[in-house]
């Protein structure tokens, strides 16, 4: 199960899922515009279960599952500006999970929040569970998973149902800010973010 960050990866995981005739595959087509960016010629496949390291940090990690990765490099920035070195890391794959690079995040950080678009029981949930099972949440690791609220939201533009779901840049820091004991009041960070 993939989901693309960007236009770009979104062309990687086209070609990824057509050269997969082995086992099942899924997509998760992003609503919307993309980002903007340069379209190669041709996509690319994937290492099926990779993900990627964006930013690296020593404080927090942001592991984003799709397109709310823009938001979490926007989040990394507001949160160096508060004195939080944070890593943002991109999981491209739900399934299979890129174990490896889940564990790297939780041995190295103290904050470990999933962001996604999708519901509870998804990507968040299978890393809790990941991390349940491997007993990592036996030395004290905040975790926090962010996802849709599991309730309709009315047909908007996605960027608007992205605040509305709390899941912008300013919601993550929050997020993170109040894992840490730490209180921002949003209307504070909404003029630096």
């Amino acid at each position: 199960i993939m989901a693309p960050s960007d236009e770009v990866e979104l062309m990687h995981m086209v070609t990824t899922a057509v050269d997969i005739d082995d086992q099942p595959c899924a997509l998760r087509y992003p609503r919307g515009e993309g980002n903007g960016l340069e379209m190669p010629l041709r996509g690319e496949a994937l290492r099926i279960g990779e993900g990627k390291i964006m930013v690296e940090g020593n404080k927090v990690a942001l592991l984003s599952y799709g397109t709310r990765l823009q938001d979490c490099l926007r989040a990394a920035e507001e949160l160096a500006a508060n004195g939080l070195s944070t890593t943002v890391a991109d999981a491209k794959f739900a399934k299979p999970l890129d174990q490896t690079l889940v564990r790297r995040l939780v041995a190295e950080h103290e904050v470990f929040v999933t962001i996604e678009e999708g519901s509870i029981g998804g990507f968040g949930a299978q890393v809790s569970q990941y991390l349940a099972t491997e007993g990592l949440f036996d030395k004290g690791l905040k975790f926090r998973s962010m996802i849709m609220p599991d309730r309709f939201l009315d047909q908007d533009k996605p960027h608007r149902q992205v605040q509305i779901a709390g899941l912008s840049n300013t919601d993550i820091v929050v997020t993170v800010m109040a894992a840490l004991g730490n209180t921002l009041e949003p209307e504070v960070l909404q003029g630096r973010a």
